[in-house]
């Protein structure tokens, strides 16, 4: 009894049943369809700009940072960068905007980009080929904005 117990839970944890993310977007509030510019990214150095010093510390590859500590895979509101982050222009989709994106699925906004500006987002992605084959894609989404 004990070893199929502890199969089932370890097929549950592998599938990944135990760590989807869900996103609760509210009710009463009608989404916003939108075209979109969509692109690709995961948290290489090739993606998010870093590169690893003389003593093999992530730092910044360029930019006002340049050289500066990095913490890869964490996105600039704090959290860690998973399947269904997304990386948009704060000024049109503020932090914590749900999209619904057709052949991606749901994400969060939780990070920026130097390149993402305008009606443009970066959907994270597990690996840098899976990001490559997303390529950059115009479509429409469903999207709620927090509110204030």
């Amino acid at each position: 009894m004990k070893k199929n117990l502890f199969l089932f839970l370890t097929l549950l944890f592998i599938s990944g049943c135990a760590t989807t993310r869900r996103y609760a977007v509210p009710i009463d509030q009608s989404p916003e369809r939108m075209t979109l510019t969509l692109t690709g990214y995961c948290e290489c150095g090739i993606c998010c700009g870093w590169k690893r010093n003389w003593r093999f510390q992530p730092v910044y590859a360029y930019g006002p940072n340049k050289g500066k500590p990095k913490e890869v895979g964490i996105t600039s509101s704090g959290t860690r960068a998973v399947r269904g982050t997304i990386a948009a222009d704060t000024r049109l989709f503020p932090y914590g905007t749900i999209i619904q994106v057709p052949g991606y699925g749901w994400g969060r906004v939780e990070d920026i980009g130097g390149a993402i500006k305008g009606h443009h987002i970066d959907l994270f992605f597990d690996s840098h080929q899976e990001a490559i084959e997303w390529g950059r894609q115009k479509k429409q989404v469903l999207i709620w904005k927090p509110r204030r």
